[in-house]
């Protein structure tokens, strides 16, 4: 009998423990972070936009109407507009679909590196009030954004890449029409300020299409009053152009946001470029 007792007590002891032990080499823990508001926040800053409690220390500055003035963690104070705070965040599962890896024809167009870039500058659709009508493209040089107007106030956000100063252009137009995997052929002008580019001049037929093509995957010509303005909307092998002042006037996008443009425009729209 205490023989009978001493072994059931040891079982119940090697029961408990083998309970403990994690099972095929996991732990099962609920994982309540899904429903913790704060990781939710955490998560998809800029997105979900929760003003602070104010902190003692200097008063955020005045800003006109219109905008807004956003606390980032660590105390600083950003210059903001209200389109700013929607959009997906860089951790999006769909915002990494939208830059992966984009098989287009024979060609592949690799994924970008999102951690690199700034967030501000990925598509993203936003509030944007405007007289143009829908199916316009706008071009905000000083923000460096390019919008496509849509019905009901709002558009599709890109970032872009502009022209150095003394390069840029500015107007309105019309986008005449459009390539895909387009052919490089660097103006006159350009070539004798960069004897490097003889060697895709006209005279020589142009820079072949592909991947490290100048144009990238597709191109949008602009004109006015019927003449080519020389400058495009295109795509670019330089990802971190994107966002700066560094071509010779054309406007540069991603190529996987020039892909998503080119198929939302149509021949003849309007562009507006400030």
């Amino acid at each position: 009998m205490r023989r009978y007792s001493a072994f059931r007590h040891l079982s119940v002891r090697l029961a408990a423990v083998v309970a403990a032990l994690p099972l095929s080499g996991c732990l099962f823990v609920t994982d309540t972070s899904r429903t913790n508001a704060d990781v939710f926040v955490s998560e998809t800053w800029p997105t979900f936009y929760q003003p602070q409690p104010p902190k003692p220390g200097p008063a955020p500055p005045k800003t006109p109407l219109g905008k807004a003035v956003a606390e980032l963690p660590g105390g600083e104070f950003v210059r903001t507009t209200v389109n700013d705070i929607f959009g997906l965040p860089v951790s999006s599962p769909l915002t990494g679909a939208q830059y992966g890896d984009l098989r287009d024809g024979d060609r592949t167009v690799p994924a970008l590196p999102l951690d690199r870039i700034d967030p501000r500058y990925l598509r993203q659709e936003v509030d944007y009030p405007t007289r143009e009508k829908p199916g316009t493209v706008v071009v905000d040089t000083k923000a460096r954004f390019l919008y496509f107007i849509e019905p009901g106030g709002k558009a599709i956000r890109y970032g872009v890449g502009l022209g150095r100063d003394g390069y840029a252009w500015s107007g309105r137009g019309v986008i005449q029409s459009k390539s895909k995997w387009p052919r490089w052929t660097p103006p006159n002008e350009m070539v004798d300020r960069q004897p490097d580019l003889k060697s895709v001049s006209a005279a020589r037929g142009g820079a072949v299409p592909g991947l490290n093509n100048p144009l990238g995957a597709r191109a949008l010509y602009i004109f006015k009053d019927g003449k080519d303005t020389l400058y495009r909307i295109h795509g670019t092998p330089d990802w971190q152009s994107v966002g700066k002042a560094t071509s010779s006037g054309c406007v540069r996008m991603f190529n996987q946001d020039v892909i998503d443009l080119f198929d939302r425009v149509t021949p003849k729209s309007e562009i507006v470029v400030i």
